[in-house]
């Protein structure tokens, strides 16, 4: 009997805040980001679903009630791009599970190494993210370059396993377009009279190298396409994987920075009837007005950098997603990293004060990033029938000065302790 009730009391312990996924939220501003703010709302939330919005909704006896008088409602935050349960500790190689070694990697699947408990998840939660995208990484190794690294998959940031984080297995793969090196990187400094390290023509040449190589293996998939159409045919699981980039099912979530790259690969898409999402870009020239015909979607990473170029406006980084949005490109924001991943509003919150559009900057981390992938019949906005996925602020939450007072998944309550509030608390009461 006394072991049973110390089972209990644990299992109590560990479950996590608000079992109940049906709640009436009354008394706040709603931001649906689909339509226009509504004032002094309440919101129904049935079996994780929102069942209703409106001035007036009749009370559920068995439906508990949460007070947000003064507070403000929005969808969960999406980050499209980090290694959250992927990586803990940069220094410790045994923690990190991405960049796995191999030029071509489609069939890995970063969803299979996710670690709920990572001690990063609860504190990206901070501000508002529920939702990422997590990415496997680019390897290579063993003298090449790394170009296809896995499929990339969107978790939710809260659950004991990863099938509980779950929310889409695959939804593109995370591909490096290949560039040339630095002239000497990776090479010692040379004494007087021994072989230099290579210039930039040669590493032009490997770059043309590796593109090719990655066209042949997009050949070598198709090849292994045909054959399944053909008749039964040997399990490739490499292949398998590149069967729903071939069928246009799936893109390719391809990194490129600049304008040469970004041309190449956009102009290599089109050829192979392919795809794409251009992630990372940060210098795209010219290319903005071509990415806006084409339709090509781009994910932002954090603009907290200095200019590029000596020649480079010194608000050069600020401005861009202005810029994209004046040409018509649709994009989102991304952390691509652990560091600042809890700062994902502020990145466009950022860019409002450069120029660009309230309602296009919190869409960019909600809608947009929803739509890019796939998920916006059930993410990314507060309407009836999409999954509670919510946040409750005191204020504005792109600005740094508001907080996030609950947060709710798929209509549960989440606890919003980390690691960070816990050391706070702990040093605030140090004697």
């Amino acid at each position: 009997m006394t072991r049973t009730l110390s089972l209990l009391l644990v299992l109590a312990a560990a479950a996590p805040a608000g079992q109940d996924d049906s709640f009436l939220l009354r008394g706040a501003t709603i931001h649906p980001v689909s339509g226009p703010k509504i004032e002094g709302a309440m919101l129904l939330v049935l079996d994780g679903k929102i069942a209703e919005i409106g001035p007036k909704l009749q009370s559920r006896a068995k439906v508990r009630i949460v007070e947000a008088k003064g507070l403000h409602v929005y969808p969960g935050f999406i980050d499209s791009g980090s290694p959250a349960g992927l990586q803990e500790v940069s220094s410790v190689r045994e923690t990190l599970d991405t960049g796995e070694l191999g030029m071509f990697n489609p069939q890995l699947k970063a969803i299979s190494a996710v670690n709920p408990d990572s001690e990063h998840i609860p504190v990206i939660r901070a501000n508002g993210t529920t939702m990422v995208q997590i990415l496997p990484g680019v390897g290579g190794g063993q003298g090449q370059a790394g170009i296809i690294g896995g499929q990339t998959s969107l978790i939710h940031l809260a659950g004991f396993t990863w099938e509980e984080m779950l929310v889409t297995p695959y939804v593109a793969l995370e591909t490096e377009w290949p560039v040339p090196a630095a002239p000497g990187r990776g090479f010692a400094p040379t004494a007087p009279g021994a072989e230099r390290s290579p210039g930039f023509s040669q590493a032009n040449r490997v770059k043309e190298e590796n593109i090719q190589k990655l066209t042949e293996f997009i050949e070598q998939a198709r090849r292994y396409q045909a054959a399944k159409q053909a008749g039964p045919a040997p399990l490739d699981r490499k292949f398998e994987a590149m069967l729903p980039i071939l069928e246009g099912a799936k893109p390719l979530l391809v990194t490129a920075s600049r304008e040469r790259a970004i041309r190449e690969a956009v102009q290599w898409a089109e050829k192979q009837r392919i795809k794409i999402v251009i992630a990372g870009l940060s210098r795209p020239g010219r290319m903005i007005e071509e990415l806006a015909s084409r339709k090509i979607p781009v994910i932002l990473g954090s603009p907290y950098r200095t200019p590029m170029e000596e020649d480079d406006p010194y608000d050069e980084a600020y401005t861009l997603p202005a810029r994209l949005h004046q040409a018509g490109v649709e994009f989102a924001y991304a952390s691509f990293g652990l560091q600042f991943a809890r700062n994902l509003p502020f990145q466009a919150g950022q860019a409002v004060a450069f120029g660009l559009p309230y309602d296009v900057a919190l869409s960019a981390i909600t809608l947009t990033p929803a739509r890019i992938w796939g998920v916006a019949g059930r993410y990314g906005s507060i309407e009836t029938g999409k999954m509670a996925d919510l946040i409750v602020t005191d204020g504005d939450p792109l600005e740094p000065r508001s907080s996030v007072r609950m947060m709710f998944i798929h209509g549960r309550q989440i606890d919003l302790e980390s690691r960070h509030t816990r050391l706070y608390k702990k040093y605030l009461d140090r004697p």
